[in-house]
């Protein structure tokens, strides 16, 4: 086939669409949450993700690609010849599935035309749709010029050591797409830092109430959902508590319990999970706990008053680190662990989303009057809109869709800022529903095989300049 404006890349895709869906259902059944216990050589964040990973590899060996397995860090499967190459960087593990699912996480059941799993959306349903994309250029034996290499991640929710990994061992692509976010374009992604703060511990045992455990969230880039905290208290104190706690659940419209047991009185806050790039559209639990104990008659607690002082407002101006740019946007914060324990020094890790334009130092020096350290920091990035990737991509995009490819900035952290040359594109058209991180994570089959279509073509480009 030569003339490639004669493909339909959308017919091509729903010739597979069957086996489209079935491959992604099987993937999402691999329970690819980090495990820190079963850890081992060729397995650095655990067996859970390193079946995962070989389960892919062995997908691209059953097409004829070639594959290699970096020591378990992350992979790839590649096709073509040529010394420069398109890059597909795209991640295998997933966040934890949490509570309140309507089926189990990793079922990947089919409701009402979506396939519901953790990883759906974000990622393992892009990775299929990316791997699905390659496979019907290889099957049109379509000549390309570029080797097109899918470049597997496996720490990508956590600390991002496998792209550390695979970069220290591997070639930079010479142009590349990340299917980890939204259509059309995202040319500019907000810098990342990972901040701990602690807060020391105070003596309240003379206090009519103490604090004594909170606990909330598993990681730093998911709004928890969940918060518990224990008091010591009381009984005139614990009834006063319990019936104060139900009015504040009532008049916030939230869920939540209060149980006395084993003489604690213990506090159950439910919140609304999102994704750490726009904690606006959750509901942290944690900090709506801390504004309740906050007005506790009897208890006064720093690490309480803090979170309630400091972390109330999603844009930072509690740490007074408030900033924004015309590129990006303003900087967000989501404060996504918490542990307290009496007598022992408090931890808070808070996931800090900058302006591609702000220099870090600015903003950092707001952090100074807090105890803190800086766990993980990944710069901005930003490709200037006449570069050619774009140009590629607005045209496959407005040719497939109609519609013109806007050019998009975002918070959330992709591969595409570990690529010298590379932007977001896709999986979430507009108008879509962002399910990532939340209980019902999902993609829709339609919403799937139009990405592949669109994934299919757009690589096919790219490798033939």
């Amino acid at each position: 086939m030569s003339d490639k404006m004669e493909i339909n890349w959308l017919k091509e895709v729903k010739n597979r669409r069957d086996e489209i869906v079935y491959e992604l259902r099987e993937f999402l059944q691999y329970d690819s949450v980090y495990d820190e216990k079963t850890r081992k050589a060729g397995a650095p964040f655990g067996t859970k993700i390193e079946a995962a990973l070989l389960h892919l590899l062995n997908l691209g060996k059953k097409a004829n690609f070639s594959v290699r397995n970096l020591e378990g860090y992350a992979g790839y499967i590649e096709m073509g010849q040529g010394e420069e190459s398109v890059g597909i960087l795209c991640h295998i593990d997933v966040v934890p599935p949490g509570e309140g699912w309507s089926s189990p996480p990793f079922a990947a059941e089919i409701q009402n035309d979506r396939i519901v799993a953790r990883g759906a959306l974000d990622d393992k349903g892009p990775t299929i749709a990316a791997f699905f994309a390659m496979r019907i250029i290889h099957e049109l034996n379509l000549s390309i010029k570029r080797r097109v290499r899918l470049i597997i991640g496996t720490d990508e929710e956590r600390n991002w050591e496998c792209v550390d990994f695979y970069f220290r061992h591997e070639e930079m692509p010479t142009v590349g797409i990340v299917p980890d976010a939204d259509f059309p374009i995202i040319v500019s992604e907000k810098g990342v830092l990972d901040v701990e703060v602690s807060i020391p511990f105070h003596d309240t045992s003379e206090h009519p109430v103490r604090l004594q455990t909170f606990y909330a969230g598993e990681r730093l880039n998911m709004v928890p959902d969940r918060a518990i905290a224990s008091l010591i208290c009381s009984h005139e104190s614990t009834e006063a508590i319990k019936a104060s706690f139900d009015h504040f659940i009532e008049e916030h419209q939230l869920e939540g319990k209060a149980k006395a047991e084993n003489g604690l009185l213990m506090l159950t806050l439910e919140g609304k999970s999102a994704h750490g790039s726009t904690p606006e559209k959750g509901i942290n639990a944690a900090v709506k706990l801390a504004q309740f104990l906050h007005h506790v008659n009897g208890l006064s607690d720093p690490f309480i008053q803090f979170i309630s002082e400091h972390l109330r407002e999603t844009n930072g101006a509690g740490l007074s680190i408030a900033c924004s740019d015309d590129v990006s946007g303003p900087l967000t914060i989501n404060a996504g662990r918490f542990a307290y324990t009496y007598g022992e020094t408090g931890t808070i890790g808070v996931n800090i989303r900058y302006p591609v334009t702000v220099d870090v130092e600015t903003f950092l020096a707001g952090l100074q009057a807090h105890n803190h350290r800086i766990m993980n920091h990944l710069k901005p990035s930003y490709v200037e809109k006449d570069h050619p990737l774009i140009r590629t991509l607005q045209t496959v995009y407005k040719r497939q869709t109609g519609e013109e490819a806007t050019l998009l900035a975002i918070g959330g952290g992709t591969y595409a800022r570990a690529l010298k040359t590379g932007v977001a594109f896709g999986p979430l058209f507009p108008g879509e529903e962002d399910t990532a991180h939340q209980k019902d994570e999902s993609i829709s089959i339609d919403q799937l095989l139009r990405a592949t279509a669109l994934y299919a073509e757009a690589i096919y480009e790219l490798a033939s300049q």
